[in-house]
């Protein structure tokens, strides 16, 4: 097995295991009902879906040790460093065993039944399976399978809640692709729905105490056998720890976040830090959307995120952004540091997830619920349409998934999506969620005010000349998402003649009583749209639904900071 073969099949499976990580977090009770182990292992995990960096394994490593969130990104980064410097003439139970052990000695009281109970099994499967053919990995997954099932009896939690534990699941999602790519037979995977089934629901019963704690994941540039650190970690619950290149990373449960990042900003400089508060997180995990007959997907690229997600139950397809040397699905990233990374200079990029993570995520997707629609970007912007119809007609259900073309990108394929929703949650099927979406379709429009010119010209849209000439004389281009690309539809030099601007086309397209909704979309500039733009479009528009929203990640990195959008539909 060369390295090269390696790195393509970890990087198909990490592909996989984004693709089912929404069903992941939807069985995430373990160790606390946070919903969050699949986003948690996407990140953790896209540092191995791109080659190896020109720094060698030692640079990858670092990706890994930087990129890690939650439990089980912890604790899977560390077993999956071990593959990154492979003898070409070895196979994979070594690299499993070293992994196994890392992945151990990260976590302070490990537990049977989870993703280590997985990792402790497959340097054994591996060694015994010999080459790597389809009978041997079909041998091995089917181990490997009832392993993951035997967790339910060893953690009173997952027996509770009637599921199986979701790293453990990942990992298995994420193995299945390797393995079968390494055996060239990728088309063998199964959907984990058929191979889990019955465990795969958390019971309608299961309850949940809210947690009054933050997680956190940190770095710090510290010194081994600090006094003060080891103090403050022998304190610490949910505790994962990793050291590499000179950093030491931590991962905890805290009821005082702001005591955690003094105490270990005291250690040594703190390189990195994230918070998030489990209460809210159990409370979503708690009270999930309610499901209809139709089940809406649209990209990310739609001006929407994961509260809108929770509120109306639209699943959204992520690009992937990069900023530096971290990748990651686009609702994954804190906006705020992609914007300030671009302000400063740095190269931040988009690109689609592969044709196969799409083409999976199209299977998972009618593996869970019965009728699809998926309301496209439209396909002047990216392959998505192409690629999902090309699925629907050689290897979906064509009776079970539907896909729209709508033309729109950012806020107008949210507004669109959320009127179709709408319908959706009234009890309208496919019919009348199609002409739900057409309608808005036509009665929604968008305009887009860009503050420079120069990110267009960093992502190749125009010439860095014109970008140069034009904001030399300081103008600020409107654009609008067209169904053939976008358009420019005028230029202005302050911002209070785009308010100006936009409050005239919002006039022409609606009257002042007209029950209308109307999205209002910032960058890193929220406070000028929520007290500037936001008082007018509603004293203006008094009968109308004013939203403020996050412009969605891959429109802001290509228009930039300072860029602000409105878009609109108008009552039918």
């Amino acid at each position: 097995m060369t390295p090269a073969a390696l790195s393509a099949a970890l990087a198909t499976g990490v592909e996989r295991l984004a693709a089912w990580a929404d069903l992941l977090d939807a069985i995430n009770v373990y160790p606390v009902a946070d919903g969050d182990t699949g986003r948690n292992l996407v990140v953790s995990l896209a540092p191995l879906r791109r080659p190896a960096p020109e720094g060698g394994p030692g640079s990858r490593a670092r990706e890994l040790l930087m990129a890690a969130r939650g439990n089980s990104g912890n604790i899977a980064g560390r077993f999956f460093a071990a593959f990154l410097a492979p003898d070409p003439a070895g196979g994979l139970a070594e690299p499993a065993a070293r992994g196994a052990a890392e992945a151990r000695a990260a976590v302070r009281h490990p537990q049977p039944g989870t993703m280590l109970t997985v990792f402790d099994r497959l340097p054994e499967l591996l060694g015994r399976a010999g080459p790597l053919g389809p009978a041997a990995v079909e041998g091995l997954l089917q181990e490997l399978a009832a392993t993951v099932r035997g967790g339910v009896a060893c953690l009173p939690r997952l027996a509770r809640a009637g599921v199986v534990d979701a790293g453990a699941l990942g990992m298995y999602v994420l193995f299945e692709g390797l393995l079968r790519q390494l055996a060239g037979r990728l088309e063998d995977c199964r959907p984990p729905t058929e191979t889990f089934a019955g465990l795969l629901a958390v019971h309608s019963d299961f309850q949940e105490a809210i947690p009054r704690e933050y997680c956190i994941d940190a770095v710090v540039r510290a010194t081994a056998g600090d006094d003060r650190l080891e103090a403050f970690l022998g304190e610490a619950h949910s505790l994962v720890t990793a050291r590499g290149d000179g950093l030491l990373k931590i991962h905890l449960h805290t009821r005082d976040a702001q005591g955690a990042k003094a105490r270990l900003a005291a250690a040594g400089p703190l390189v990195a830090w994230e918070a998030d508060d489990l209460a809210d997180q159990v409370r979503a995990f708690a009270h999930p959307p309610a499901g209809g007959g139709v089940h809406l997907v649209t990209d990310a690229a739609a001006s929407l995120g994961r509260n809108d997600r929770q509120r109306t139950g639209i699943t959204l397809l992520d690009s992937y952004v990069t900023a530096g040397t971290l990748s990651r699905p686009e609702t994954r990233w804190d906006p705020q540091a992609v914007y300030a990374a671009l302000r400063r200079g740095e190269r931040v990029t988009t690109s689609q997830a592969s044709d196969y993570e799409r083409r999976e995520t199209y299977c998972r997707l009618t593996a869970q619920h019965g009728q699809v629609l998926y309301l496209c970007v439209g396909s002047a912007y990216t392959g998505n349409y192409r690629l999902a119809r090309d699925w629907q007609a050689n290897r979906g259900r064509p009776e079970g998934f539907h896909v729209l073309d709508t033309g729109a990108a950012s806020g107008r394929l949210a507004v669109i999506a959320l009127a179709t929703a709408a319908v959706v949650a009234q009890g309208a099927d496919l019919a009348g969620a199609l002409a739900a979406a057409r309608r808005a379709m036509q009665a929604s429009d968008e305009l887009i005010f860009l503050d420079r010119l120069k990110w267009l010209a960093a992502g190749g849209r125009i010439s860095r000349p014109q970008a140069f000439l034009g904001d030399a004389i300081g103008l600020r281009p409107v654009v609008t998402p067209r169904p053939e690309g976008v358009a420019r539809v005028g230029a202005v030099r302050r911002r209070r003649d785009q308010l100006g601007l936009a409050l005239a086309r919002l006039g022409a397209s609606l009257d002042p009583g007209d029950r209308a909704l109307v999205l209002l979309q910032y960058t890193d500039n929220e406070a000028w749209v929520r007290e500037t733009a936001a008082p007018e479009v509603a004293r203006r528009h008094p009968a109308a639904e004013v939203r403020l929203q996050r412009l969605s990640l891959t429109t802001g990195v290509h228009t930039g900071p300072g860029t602000w959008a409105i878009a609109w539909l108008a009552p039918s």
